[in-house]
């Protein structure tokens, strides 16, 4: 063979094999960013540009995150998006959208619009002045004008269209809203508020998919029930979990199931909508602390353990406990960051694994 046969021979045998393995290849080929909406389970910090009280940008919070910066994170270090992020091959955290030291470049592989305290319901976002659903929507269209601009159409739309949507969002509807505030409940049964939700939920997906998406997952909501600030509140049996709202979650995740069902049917062109269950595991680590590795799992981390989140959990700053690996609650809500790598790790080899 001429030494030009070689070559040619060589070039295709790469080419074949390039196809063959690309099917191997990272993630982040398939999947080139990642797009978040929701609740202070996922706020990178984007309330720390609005007027509001729920905010965690100051100590503890932030205290493992990299180089101990309180982002406005609600935890400890890194949250459940971020963990996702990595393990797609993109960026080790997600940023917010309202931080204007972020280029559009940078937000090209992953852009956070969630807002810690709301909810689907408009009226639990008013309940803390932070961003609602629709306002989220708002800035993520704003994005993709951006993203035009600066990467042209054509690369712009192939963002859009194969990034991964995550959805989390719904807790705030019932533990802020629902249970504590007496407009719903006055005209909703928690039956009638669930349905009432699940509409607001099919017509978010519904807008993000019009707006381009095709990778969509969304969450349910945890055992609420659970967390240390219900438990201290559950007059009927104090510091126990509160079974009642655990059964509304369940009732809500099944109907929010069903409902993504529908739309993964629904959607043509290759769009999928995937539910992530995000009950079972915290559920399972709750009943079973010592077998996950944690000590404390009716208190959180910071302050006293019962009461304290945002602003609260900042005033008590010199009783927060030393290592918060041993807690699944950094605060009286929200969990630990590995408690959020726990559920991550679940999420990734489960809900995510058809975008992968």
């Amino acid at each position: 063979m001429s030494s030009h046969g070689v070559q040619r021979w060589a070039l295709t045998t790469c080419f074949i094999y390039l196809l063959l393995s690309s099917s191997c290849t990272a993630t982040a080929g398939k999947v080139p960013a990642i797009i978040v909406f929701g609740d202070s389970t996922v706020d990178a910090g984007n309330n720390n540009y609005i007027p509001t009280i729920a905010r965690g940008n100051f100590p503890p919070y932030g205290r493992d995150f990299d180089g101990g910066v309180p982002t406005g994170r609600f935890s400890n270090g890194r949250l459940v998006s971020d963990f996702l992020s990595e393990a797609l091959g993109l960026g080790s955290s997600v940023p917010a959208y309202l931080d204007g030291s972020y280029t559009i470049d940078q937000l090209a592989t992953g852009v956070n619009f969630a807002s810690g305290g709301t909810g689907m319901d408009a009226l639990t976002a008013k309940v803390a002045s932070v961003i609602t659903l629709s306002q989220q929507l708002e800035y993520f269209k704003e994005y993709k004008e951006r993203l035009k601009l600066v990467k042209g159409d054509v690369v712009a739309d192939e963002i859009i269209s194969e990034a991964l949507y995550v959805f989390s969002i719904g807790t705030n509807d019932f533990m802020v809203n629902y249970f504590f505030m007496p407009l719903r409940a006055a005209e909703y049964t928690p039956e009638e508020y669930i349905n009432y939700l699940v509409g607001l939920a099919e017509a978010a997906v519904r807008d993000v998919h019009e707006l381009g998406a095709h990778k969509i997952m969304f969450g349910g909501i945890p055992p609420f029930g659970c967390v240390p600030a219900m438990r201290m509140m559950n007059h009927d049996a104090p510091g126990e979990c509160n079974e009642e709202y655990n059964r509304v979650a369940l009732m809500y995740n099944a109907e929010i199931r069903a409902a993504m069902g529908r739309l993964d049917g629904e959607f043509g062109g290759g769009a999928r909508v995937v539910y992530a269950d995000v009950y079972d595991v915290p559920y399972d680590i709750i009943a079973n602390p010592s077998g996950y590795g944690f000590e404390e799992v009716a208190q959180g981390c910071c302050g006293t353990g019962a009461i304290e989140t945002s602003v609260l959990c900042g005033m008590d700053a010199a009783f927060t406990c030393q290592d918060a690996d041993k807690y699944v609650f950094f605060d009286s809500v929200h969990p630990s960051e590995r408690t959020y790598r726990i559920l991550a790790d679940d999420l990734i080899r489960n809900s995510m694994q058809v975008f992968m």
